[in-house]
């Protein structure tokens, strides 16, 4: 049976990258990319999907690598004084701040508001190019912390496909890259991915470098880590059983054994 990787996707994150990568150096494996509410991150995880790519903080039983930090923009129409500001400081602003953030809880509704000239949001300015609205601009907000996107998944998920996936996000080489079921195909032992899951609820903030919200295409840079979890410390799946392995190194997510015939991506 073909094996098969699903990879889901929150609004305003475009995996297209590295989704061509991978066509291009696994070509047997199908990457299949499933576009995903903001909340349905765990449902997706305990259905089709193997991985996601979310915005943080996430629940803690879920493994995750902090990729990169979307910037914070203040949304207000094109003719507000404060467009014609490199950044804004809320705090300072004669306005009326519809919601603050860091993620409206109804986009397209507080943008309405905003082209009103009601007041002025804030949220991620990749959720505000998504949104496309041509009366209106986005100002980064002063001081602001931004959001966190993170690869994400849980332990039962684990295989040596998506820890191949997830070389592919970091930048890992075809030359140094397992393939899907082998072995590493330059025979060194640092070609594997670290192996160490983080706590998703926990990796909101830190991590090395920030960048903008261009489609992603900071990812495959190394991110930021949280707090590692320990060994089989990942809840036991209905369908799907992790193979134990030794301890994980900070960082990368605990990979484990090969596709089996029943795991998501092979059914």
């Amino acid at each position: 049976m073909t094996a098969a990787l699903t990879i889901a996707f929150v609004p305003g994150v475009s995996p297209a990258k590295w989704a061509r990568v991978w066509r291009d150096r696994f070509p047997s494996v199908e990457l299949r990319l499933r576009p995903i509410g903001a909340d349905d991150v765990d449902d997706t995880l305990a259905g089709e999907a193997d991985m996601v790519f979310a915005r943080m903080p996430m629940s803690e039983q879920h493994n995750a690598i902090p990729l990169w930090t979307e910037t914070a923009v203040v949304a207000m129409p094109k003719d507000s004084p404060l467009a014609e500001l490199a950044e804004v400081d809320l705090a300072d602003a004669e306005v009326h701040v519809i919601d603050a953030g860091p993620v409206p809880a109804d986009i397209d509704g507080s943008l309405d508001l905003v082209e009103a000239n009601v007041g002025v949001v804030v949220l991620p300015q990749s959720l505000f190019r998504a949104a496309s609205r041509k009366d209106l601009v986005g100002r980064p907000l002063m001081n602001a912390e931004g959001t966190r996107i993170a690869l994400v998944w849980r332990d039962e998920d684990a295989t040596e496909t998506t820890e191949e996936f997830i070389g592919v996000v970091r930048g890992r080489t075809a030359n140094s890259s397992r393939q899907p079921g082998g072995t590493d195909r330059d025979g060194d032992d640092d070609s594997r991915p670290a192996r160490g899951g983080t706590k998703a609820g926990s990796g909101a903030k830190g991590g090395s470098g920030t960048s903008g919200s261009k489609g992603g295409s900071a990812g495959a840079g190394a991110g930021g880590k949280a707090k590692a979890k320990s060994p089989g410390s990942g809840k036991s799946g209905s369908g799907k059983k992790s193979n134990t392995g030794k301890g994980p190194t900070p960082g990368r997510g605990k990979m484990r054994g090969k596709p089996s015939r029943g795991s998501k991506g092979n059914r």
